[in-house]
């Protein structure tokens, strides 16, 4: 059983940066996909960014594109989520999440659905 665990959350300026990590233990991480989730108050969770199983593509929503960076680490096992220019919409609980996803569409790729290992969640919260 797979367990992943999010750091690097917290309290930053509009424009500002925090770099997100997400570990995980109990599996073989390079086989999967991992991506992150967010969730905003008030607002559905919706996919942020993901990275495939061999690094060679990554996979962002249109709304963070340009700001924010996912990486993987696989003798870490860990995924990271580099995030500049913050803007206060970015406020959320930011979860990381792994598929086994081979030969994926971009669709599926971008599709909760798809993800079956989930971490707690990190906030950030962005001020203005």
């Amino acid at each position: 059983q797979i367990q992943l665990v999010e750091s690097g959350g917290g309290l930053v300026q509009s424009g500002g940066s925090l770099i997100l990590s997400c570990t995980a233990s109990g599996g073989t991480f390079s086989s999967y996909v991992p991506a992150w989730f967010r969730q905003g108050p008030g607002k559905e969770r919706e996919f942020v960014a993901a990275s495939s199983s061999n690094s060679l593509s990554s996979y962002y929503a249109d709304s963070v594109k340009g700001r924010f960076t996912i990486s993987r680490d696989n003798a870490k096992n860990t995924v990271y989520l580099q995030m500049n220019n913050l803007k206060p919409e970015d406020t959320a609980v930011y979860r990381c999440a792994l598929a086994r996803l081979l030969f994926a569409s971009t669709t599926q790729i971008m599709d909760a659905a798809s993800y079956y290992y989930w971490g707690q969640g990190t906030q950030v919260t962005v001020s203005s």
